[in-house]
């Protein structure tokens, strides 16, 4: 059996945090098991979803490198559904309901107000024929509802191990609007079977829809039960709910406005609620190799930005020149060389930082000059001919012997006049980028 998998994100905003991880799941395990990996647009709701943030969505996947094999369209499918719907009308599976949301929440509040479960009473398969006919005639069009058999559904969790749900304790689900417009509990089963998905990944807050999901697939088709895995959800850092920040954490904003790494995103993502340590990862399919439902746990997981922010800058210190040169191209600064790239990478967060070295070793810089006597003695010795990396030694060497200083009195004078700033990448390699000229000019240039 081929492993087939499916990402099903409704494109009604955009990606966030959250949608990331089930997705990268999904593509890990498929490219971990030799399988397929599905981009299906969950878009029945004609109203929320947008061209614009379908888009978005494979824009943002396209940058995070998690590439599909397949792509599919709940919108055009929609004959399909209503088929499959007839199909279970036909069984006795389907039953129609007349019931306004506001009765069916004044039926849930009674019901909790008397410590019953909020399960629906199946007032609507009471109806006679005559009383659904009379709601029809009053132009009141219903919504129908899947009939659950009355037995416990059991699976075997690909991380959370065995589950049970008794009947008893599951409300027979809506599967088409009284619009007509067919709902995810519904839909997601007819595609799962007809696509042929073997497995399905997601958040543990869906385990329920599981419970119910497997007595529709048994329903509507004889192919096996796809195989179930779900995992823990993810609170904030601070231990509060994500669901209300996940707006300020799409992929959009970390690609566009924080200029997160993409690997970062992957990297935390990836590890985060394992057994495994969280490192920065540069390739993809080292983090395929390493990837295994088994290490996921069943406990909630904190998030925190920063963590993703630290690790992108970990990726950039590690990344070598022939991977960035083209984004380092981009940036528009001219020739960046791979001795620019190796003396800077270590001192920035994200690739925009590069610009701040790239003033400092070939724009104009405003020096700090705090000793304009030390800083002019330090120009006079200031060595002739071509610069390398032993330049720097050299002329430190003449400065410590005409001044007397050494140390941290020696050193932060000089950074600070060369670079207008008390931290960086080490001197000695800055110097052979800053130039003789530019050296001298920012010594003497203000000290005279």
């Amino acid at each position: 059996m081929t492993v087939y998998v499916r990402f099903a994100p409704s494109p009604t905003g955009l990606l966030h945090i959250g949608n990331i991880r089930a997705a990268l799941y999904n593509f890990l395990f498929a490219r971990k098991n030799g399988g397929r990996f599905l981009l299906r647009m969950d878009d029945t709701d004609q109203i929320r979803s947008t061209q614009e943030y379908e888009d978005g969505i494979t824009r943002d996947l396209t940058w995070l490198g998690l590439t599909w094999d397949a792509t599919a369209k709940q919108s055009e499918r929609t004959a399909r559904y209503q088929e499959t719907l007839e199909q279970l009308k036909a069984s006795g599976r389907v039953y129609p309901c007349f019931e306004t949301q506001a009765e069916l929440d004044l039926k849930r509040k009674t019901q909790l107000g008397r410590g019953m479960p909020p399960v629906y009473d199946r007032a609507s398969l009471k109806l006679t024929e005559e009383q659904k006919a009379a709601f029809l005639a009053q132009g009141i069009k219903p919504h129908w509802r899947f009939k659950l058999e009355n037995r416990d559904v059991e699976w075997n969790d690909l991380i959370q191990g065995h589950k049970k749900f008794p009947s008893s304790s599951l409300s027979d689900p809506v599967i088409v609007r009284a619009d007509g417009v067919p709902l995810y509990t519904f839909c997601s089963v007819v595609d799962d079977a007809d696509m042929g998905i073997t497995h399905i990944i997601r958040g543990a807050d869906h385990v329920t829809n599981t419970s119910v999901q497997i007595q529709i697939w048994q329903a509507v088709t004889d192919k096996p039960v796809p195989e179930w895995a779900h995992f823990p959800l993810m609170i904030s850092a601070d231990g509060t709910e994500m669901s209300k920040r996940l707006g300020t954490l799409s992929i959009a904003s970390m690609r566009d406005q924080d200029k997160i790494e993409s690997m970062a995103i992957l990297s935390l993502l990836a590890r985060l609620g394992t057994s495994d340590p969280i490192v920065p990862f540069v390739n993809m399919q080292d983090l395929i190799d390493g990837f295994d439902l088994g290490k996921i746990a069943h406990a909630t997981v904190k998030f925190d930005v920063r963590d993703i922010k630290h690790l992108s800058a970990k990726i950039l210190h590690a990344t070598p020149f022939a991977t960035v040169s083209t984004r380092l191209d981009a940036l528009g600064l001219g020739h960046v060389t791979e001795e620019f790239w190796n003396a800077v990478r270590g001192n920035i967060e994200t690739l925009e930082d590069v610009r701040v070295w790239w003033n400092v070793t070939h724009g104009p810089v405003t020096p700090v000059l705090n000793d304009t006597v030390f800083i002019k003695a330090a120009a006079e010795v200031l060595p002739e001919g071509t610069w390398d990396l032993n330049t720097w030694q050299a002329w430190t060497n003449e400065v410590k012997a005409k001044t007397g200083r050494k140390g941290k009195e020696l050193f932060m004078p000089l950074r600070l006049a060369l670079t207008g700033t008390d931290h960086g990448p080490e001197l000695k390699v800055l110097l052979p980028l800053i130039g003789r000229e530019r050296v001298l000019e920012r010594l003497v240039g203000k000290a005279a």
